[in-house]
């Protein structure tokens, strides 16, 4: 197995740039994982596939207003930090550490006295952020990967009554790196259903779902749940080894609710299938099942590095909801593992072929 074998033709203009019109309305692949069978249809008719009894489960996480555009205090340089996680604990309410991403990293250096200043829409400014260290750890230089990358610990601060509406008042939603100049509303980058702000990038397969088709498959009986899974940059990341049972993935931070198990668990007793919602939802749930006990177990804000490869035996999901993704990535190779590398690389063809819309505002893919 190599990374090339997960690597496919991808024209540039093919990359969505925009949602689609309706969400519910964008093109859906139906591919049957057992032979490889596929159906060109909407997304609003996954209805046709779904039987009383399913379950769908979820990510309900929502986008952060992570990207930070600011200025550079004394010399009023542009720079950007984008958050990536909170580190460590918070340490008031209007002050905390997060590892970020800056640029220019020549200039944003640790024991530089390096702070950016972010300013309102009344240009005042709401929140600043000096950068205090290196992410990666103390023994590395500025010379290392991780330095290289840009990855640093910033002590945010604001004179606001909380870090969050100072946040809000200047951030922004991220999009991922090949969206160009997207200036359209940014809440069609959330799904509808998301909550708490946790991740750096959406769980794109929900973004087809609209609160009149979930009501409308749970008017079939059709079961709804969620997990969280808070997803990171690095998501985007294609990998880098030529075997890429080399690369080590990135970790992420998942919730499976209790009441998420019971949904699974009774709908495996009536006959159901379990149904994800994206990638982001597989690996919560595959991370959740208890190997030794052989069921599927509640967790509270657990750390996952579950790299999925094919050979990879599922425990917890039947069908797949999902997007196109980018060649040579580790989700690619995750949706080989669920059907086969072969039938994978066929309907990708098929669908460059008959000009689907890919990556995050693309179209969906329904395996089944």
């Amino acid at each position: 197995m190599k990374t090339s074998d997960f690597d496919y033709d991808l024209p540039e203009e093919l990359i969505a740039q925009k949602p689609a019109a309706e969400r519910d309305g964008c093109r859906m692949l139906v591919m049957d994982r057992a032979t490889g069978a596929l159906e060109d249809r909407i997304f609003r008719d996954i209805a046709d596939y779904l039987h009383p009894g399913d379950l769908l489960i979820a990510n309900e996480t929502r986008v952060m207003p992570a990207r930070l555009l600011g200025a550079k205090r004394g010399t009023g340089g542009a720079a950007e930090v984008f958050l990536l996680r909170q580190h460590g604990t918070p340490l008031e309410n209007r002050s905390a550490l997060w590892e970020v991403l800056v640029r220019p990293g020549k200039r944003l250096k640790p024991g530089t006295g390096a702070v950016v200043d972010f300013t309102d829409a009344a240009g005042n400014v709401a929140l600043s952020a000096e950068i205090v260290d290196w992410a990666a750890p103390s023994s590395q230089s500025a010379s290392t990967d991780g330095a290289q990358k840009g990855e640093r610990i910033a002590r945010l601060t604001t004179q606001l009554p909380s870090l969050d509406e100072a946040l809000h008042a200047v951030g922004h939603t991220p999009l991922p790196p090949y969206i160009k100049d997207y200036s359209g509303d940014e809440e069609l980058y959330q799904t509808v259903y998301s909550r708490r702000e946790s991740s750096a990038a959406a769980p794109t397969a929900g973004l087809h779902f609209t609160p009149e088709l979930i009501a409308s498959l749970q008017e079939r009986h059709v079961r709804w749940e969620t997990v969280e899974l808070e997803v990171g940059l690095d998501t985007f990341r294609i990998v880098d080894e030529d075997d890429p049972e080399r690369h080590v993935i990135h970790t992420e931070y998942y919730t499976v609710p209790q009441r998420t198990v019971d949904a699974v668990t009774e709908t495996r007793e009536r006959g159901g299938r379990v149904i994800a919602v994206g990638t982001t939802s597989v690996r919560s749930l595959e991370s959740a099942w208890d190997a030794e006990a052989g069921v599927l177990a509640s967790r509270e804000r657990e750390a996952t590095s579950l790299y999925i490869l094919p050979g990879y035996q599922f425990h917890v999901v039947d069908a797949l909801v999902t997007n196109f993704h980018v060649p040579r990535s580790t989700l690619m190779m995750l949706v080989s593992a669920f059907s086969t590398r072969e039938r994978i690389m066929a309907a990708y063809r098929h669908a460059v072929k008959e000009r689907y819309r890919m990556l995050s505002f693309g179209d969906a893919m329904f395996i089944r």
